[in-house]
């Protein structure tokens, strides 16, 4: 019984490629936010500070994410190896890797061989993320295909929808907060998101299906992708205007850790969305 409640709602979407169910979507949040508040401890135990610099300089690893969900999408890894590239295994991949570079140049600083570590802590994961940009490339290049059209035509639209919204906040709604850096880098990674499924689904030759359970059922009802711009933007300023006040009164630390869980749930599916319909897999 038990058996077959775990292989229907966790194991069979991960292995067969199964669309997330309620079930596992409810799952995975949960532990999300659990992680997000351990990390927090982890941090403030380790006395490294949580701050603009850390959630800037860890994007590069929010980019490496959603850059090796591609790679697994090309087939280039064999399984059983390819299910650490996937839901929920690659968060432990990629949050490893982050942990590991972060001690590293956390280290280096005390030591006195670097002057700042988040320089090195972001340099590691550029690097990482360029070698695996390198590879799709490759792939691209020389088993698939690499569409600029399609790259260019979903940057544009993230772009420009961000800049819409930002407009709105700052000088339509007077959010002169809006205006922070962490903030636009939220407001664009879920653009991104929003671009990437919106042109996949009703745009591209391929026709991609959106495997999100809210996803999903929005596109169900409205009958376009292009309804996520709707759900993102009931998402984003909500999100902002709470996080304000909370940034006024609150955990400075805990704040910047939940706008960088936050970059991540938009900013990783828009990279691996974008890359995936660029290269055709």
């Amino acid at each position: 019984m038990i058996g077959e409640f775990l292989y229907k709602y966790y194991i069979d979407p991960i292995v067969l490629g199964q669309p997330y169910n309620p079930v596992d979507t409810l799952t995975y949040a949960l532990i999300f936010l659990l992680a997000v508040y351990l990390v927090y401890r982890w941090l403030a135990r380790g006395g490294v500070p949580v701050d603009r610099d850390l959630v800037l300089s860890t994007l590069p690893y929010v980019v490496l994410g959603g850059l090796l969900r591609v790679v697994e999408d090309t087939g280039l890894v064999p399984a059983p190896y390819r299910y650490l590239l996937v839901t929920p295994l690659i968060f432990l991949a990629v949050f490893g890797f982050t942990a590991a570079a972060l001690v590293l140049a956390r280290s280096l600083e005390m030591k006195g061989m670097v002057p700042r570590f988040q320089s090195f802590y972001a340099g590691v994961g550029a690097g990482a993320s360029a070698g695996a940009g390198l590879l799709l490339l490759w792939f691209g290049l020389t088993q698939a295909r690499v569409d600029l059209v399609i790259l260019l035509s979903i940057l544009g639209l993230a772009l420009a929808t961000s800049a819409a919204l930002m407009a709105l906040l700052e000088r339509g709604f007077g959010w002169k907060e809006a205006g922070d850096p962490l903030f636009r880098a939220l407001i664009f990674a879920q653009m991104l998101d929003a671009s990437a499924t919106s042109i996949g689904i009703d745009l591209h030759p391929l026709r991609y299906v959106e495997v999100h359970v809210v996803g999903s059922t929005l596109i169900a009802l409205t009958g376009t992708a292009f309804s996520m711009f709707l759900l993102k933007v009931a998402v984003v300023i909500p999100a902002i205007y709470v996080l304000s006040a909370y940034r006024r009164e609150g955990n400075p630390a805990l704040w910047h850790l939940i706008l960088l869980a936050m970059i991540v749930v938009g900013l990783a599916p828009g990279v691996r969305d974008m890359a995936r319909m660029v290269l055709y897999v």
